[in-house]
């Protein structure tokens, strides 16, 4: 097997399992270039760099892989983790709102694609790896244009697989759970898991799982290295791998 290029590329590095998933690469003793729209802070992998852009701005691509290609040459990795959520009923949902989660969930990834493809080509093959989410296979109220976009971000991967298998890189999708993140607190105002304090909502979150608890960012970003290194899942691509304490295992009637 070729030894993988050891560069990788994180987009949302900045959020809950992004951040994670930054930390368990530069450990592993990955090169980590990291994208989010928001500052980082401090803590990032000093022999990395980090690039403070808004990925649903196509304007601002030009800037970030200018910076991308004059700090390497080529790429073992992409991880498209970026998202962005919007809670609230679909018929409430505007056109801009609609717009903006499709252009930071699924176009970013098309894009990201599209621009690394040469860095890709330059190290004779790697891994891309989208974050998706168990609401592209099952979903809830009031969260549509997330859900829409975490399906089409599926049926992309399965493409990209499809097209890019001749260059020796592989496409695969990780659908999580529920993860205790940011972004998860921010949206358990939707009623869906009772209306008492933080904690009483994420507690009732736990109790839809098998497991009985609230994933870990640090679990995602192992099930994401895992995809991403040729050496544990050469022969995977095109797949979706579900990370979500057995959520979707079990039926909803029970």
């Amino acid at each position: 097997m070729q030894k993988q290029n050891k560069t990788v590329l994180i987009t949302g590095a900045g959020g809950g399992i992004g951040r994670a998933t930054v930390e368990l690469f530069a450990e592993k003793g990955w090169r980590v270039i990291g994208v989010d729209r928001a500052p980082y802070g401090d803590g990032f992998p000093g022999n990395g760099s980090f690039i403070q852009a808004d990925i649903s701005h196509t304007a601002e691509l030009e800037k970030i892989f200018t910076e991308i290609q004059a700090s390497t040459p080529s790429l073992g990795a992409l991880i498209n983790n970026a998202a962005v959520q919007v809670a609230k009923p679909l018929v409430e949902t505007t056109v801009e709102e609609w717009d903006g989660v499709m252009a930071s969930n699924l176009r970013s990834a098309f894009l990201f694609m599209k621009l690394t493809y040469p860095l890709f080509k330059a190290a004779a093959g790697g891994a891309i790896v989208n974050v998706s989410s168990v609401h592209a296979i099952q979903t809830s109220m009031n969260i549509a244009a997330y859900a829409a976009s975490k399906g089409g971000l599926l049926a992309l991967t399965r493409a990209m697989a499809i097209e890019f298998a001749s260059d020796n890189i592989r496409v695969n999708a990780i659908l999580p759970g529920a993860v205790d993140t940011p972004m998860l607190r921010a949206g358990l105002d939707r009623g869906h898991v009772g209306k008492g304090d933080m904690q009483s909502r994420l507690d009732n979150l736990a109790r839809k799982t098998v497991n009985g608890r609230v994933g870990k960012p640090s679990e995602i970003a192992h099930a994401i290295y895992f995809l991403a290194d040729n050496e544990q899942s050469s022969f995977m691509t095109g797949q979706a791998m579900v990370v979500d304490g057995g959520a979707t295992a079990r039926l909803s009637t029970e």
